[in-house]
């Protein structure tokens, strides 16, 4: 099958194009810069561009497109509603009538989120729904593996900075973190699966940890020891405006505002009907901050 995924040279997309290749489909790595990746051909692919997106997807002719394209943050003109909506309207257009449509969208996308990077996630996730393709959407938890965003660099940061974690609260906000290969094998699953269209899957990880917990695993797999300090609400809603007049913030009020959500849903139906593994945080995360592996017990 044809396949052109967009995003393709961002954490999850590489990924998702190596699970692609592994099952034998011919793979258009859709970028900004329209670099190839091993195995797959490089298209200059910019979503907020609709001229750029309808010239991919005319050298692509794809039978199915996956679209990953996202930011966490806002800068400039690359907003969640330019990045988000605006993007996935363009590339919804421009797919071939008939055509599969795999969507990447984030575990707790609402429209009533005080989280713009969440009520983009809806808006566009309501583009898809009402484009007449048949669709799937993907709804991750926070995803980890080498080279990921989060517990590779914020939170080791985090715990590795000061001689004391701050710690957001209580820290009881719950998380249940999903492997890059499980949400990469769901998206390659869903080709091989007519019936998954028209349905929505959040992609989250065997076990739920509270935000507590994920300081005290990365602290563990870095061989730290350090006492974890609580944060009152009240200051961090003080101190996290102040912090975005920094050049690069070690938080944004959006990041904030998803922290304090919380991020978390039952594993099921996506395990069963991908056939998901289900790899564990606590088994990857010394690779991810290359470390080495603890010896077994």
């Amino acid at each position: 099958m044809n396949i052109l995924v967009t995003g393709a040279t961002g954490f999850v997309g590489r990924a998702v194009v190596q699970e692609l290749l592994r099952q034998g489909h011919t793979v258009f790595a859709g970028s900004r810069r329209g670099e190839g990746l091993p195995g797959a051909r490089g298209l200059s692919l910019d979503v907020t561009d609709p001229a750029s997106v309808l010239r991919a997807v005319q050298g692509a002719a794809p039978e199915a497109v996956v679209h990953l394209v996202g930011i966490i943050a806002e800068a400039g003109e690359q907003t969640f509603g330019r990045v988000h909506v605006e993007g996935t309207r363009h590339v919804l257009a421009a797919t071939p009538r008939g055509a599969r449509y795999l969507h990447m969208s984030a575990l707790g996308a609402d429209e009533a989120s005080a989280s713009g990077y969440s009520r983009s996630k809806a808006q566009a996730e309501a583009l898809v729904r009402a484009s007449g393709l048949p669709w799937t959407i993907f709804q991750p938890s926070l995803i980890f593996g080498v080279g990921d965003d989060f517990f590779g660099r914020v939170l080791r940061d985090l715990v590795s900075q000061a001689p004391v974690v701050p710690m957001i609260g209580d820290g009881r906000f719950p998380f249940r973190p999903v492997s890059v290969e499980d949400v990469a094998q769901a998206f390659a699953g869903a080709l091989d699966r007519p019936e998954t269209a028209g349905q929505t899957y959040a992609l989250t990880g065997p076990q739920e940890f509270s935000f507590r917990q994920l300081l005290e695993l990365e602290l563990a797999a870095l061989g730290k020891k350090k006492p974890i300090v609580p944060v009152p609400l009240a200051l961090m809603n003080l101190a996290v405006p102040l912090m975005g007049l920094l050049p690069k913030p070690p938080i944004t009020r959006d990041q904030y505002a998803m922290l304090k959500a919380g991020n978390t849903a039952p594993s099921e139906p996506a395990r069963t009907v991908f056939d998901l593994p289900l790899l564990r945080l606590e088994d990857r995360l010394p690779q991810i901050l290359g470390r080495p592996a603890a010896p077994p017990a």
